[in-house]
């Protein structure tokens, strides 16, 4: 590893395996990664939006159409100088500097953020899913305001998604707020692919997503669990629980890659090509989509719930578009649409 000559500047480029990096730029992603890893966490709120906010989408948008799965061949040449040179080419051409840091970020973010939240629809789940009812509804009026509804089919399209949407939130969110339901490893790869699209798309949130599909829950209880089960194997805790939980966790990771090398190339193409239409299918999944935080809140409460309690998931609902709404107004010059 060659450094510069001018080893006080903490900014100073360092070249490490012949790419030059900045210290300095690496912490600053990692921190941007760590915003957007708790954006994505929490319903309502998109770590695309986190991106635009922070100056990196650009970036990270160039990194990731960079990316070739055919790349992976130069790994099979490493052992060689010319292959271990072809390796650094792809790793220069894909920003690989920029996405190990914006990547590790996130992942910093999802699984301290995770615990916070799971302790909190666990002890208080009316309040919890009351909160991200507000954060979603607040998001969609906001992006709603981005989207042209002038023309009768949009405004057809519109309400078929909504309907279709709020059909499936409904059966989705039938289970009490309290209890979570294991889903089939193929599923779990469904959702990965699909919530992977809320980094490309500044205002779909990948959390809201997983609500829609009904695995939320299980993927924060299972990252969880999988976290705690390694750090309990300091403590002689049983390797067996750590590969059962690691194999959801990996195929929720692997489906995520599939769809971030994928999904979102088909999602682009579709703004490019039909971004009214595209924008308002996805704003109408959000309004669809709250039928499974509100019936949530709704089961959480019961046939006959108190005043107290009443006050307190409306309240939790206000504070949380609220919180949204105060992230808009500073971000109000961001061009959802571009």
């Amino acid at each position: 590893m060659a450094r510069s000559t001018d080893t006080g500047d903490a900014d100073e480029a360092v070249t490490v395996a012949g790419l030059s990096v900045s210290p300095r730029d690496l912490l600053g992603v990692y921190l941007k990664g760590m915003l957007m890893g708790a954006a994505d966490t929490v319903p309502g709120v998109s770590g695309g939006t986190i991106a635009l906010v922070t100056g990196i989408y650009d970036r990270l948008i160039t990194a990731i159409s960079a990316v070739d799965l055919r790349d992976l061949r130069a790994l099979l040449g490493i052992h060689t100088t010319e292959g271990r040179r072809e390796v650094l080419d792809v790793a220069e051409r894909v920003d690989a500097p920029f996405l190990a840091a914006l990547g590790l970020g996130v992942l910093t973010a999802v699984v301290s953020v995770a615990r916070v939240i799971e302790a909190a629809r666990t002890t208080y789940p009316g309040v919890t899913f009351a909160a991200f009812f507000g954060l979603i509804a607040a998001s969609a009026v906001v992006l709603y305001g981005e989207v042209d509804l002038t023309t009768p089919r949009r405004l057809a399209l519109a309400a078929v998604a909504i309907v279709v949407v709020g059909t499936v939130a409904w059966f989705g969110a039938g289970e009490p707020s309290g209890s979570v339901q294991a889903v089939p490893l193929w599923y779990v790869f469904v959702s990965g692919v699909v919530a992977i699209c809320a980094m490309v798309l500044p205002g779909v949130s990948g959390a809201f997503l997983l609500i829609l599909l009904g695995s939320y829950l299980y993927m924060l209880a299972t990252l969880n669990d999988f976290t705690g089960s390694l750090v309990g194997l300091l403590d002689g805790g049983a390797f067996e629980s750590v590969v059962s939980q690691g194999v959801v966790v990996g195929a929720f990771c692997t489906g995520a890659v599939v769809g971030l090398l994928s999904v979102t190339h088909v999602i682009r193409w579709a703004l490019d090509r039909y971004r009214e239409a595209t924008l308002t299918v996805l704003v109408s999944l959000m309004v669809g989509g709250l039928v499974a935080p509100a019936r949530k809140v709704h089961l959480s409460l019961g046939s006959s719930p108190d005043p107290g309690q009443v006050a307190a998931v409306v309240a939790a609902a206000l504070v949380g578009a609220g919180a949204l709404l105060v992230f808009d107004h500073f971000t109000d010059d961001l061009e959802y649409a571009d």
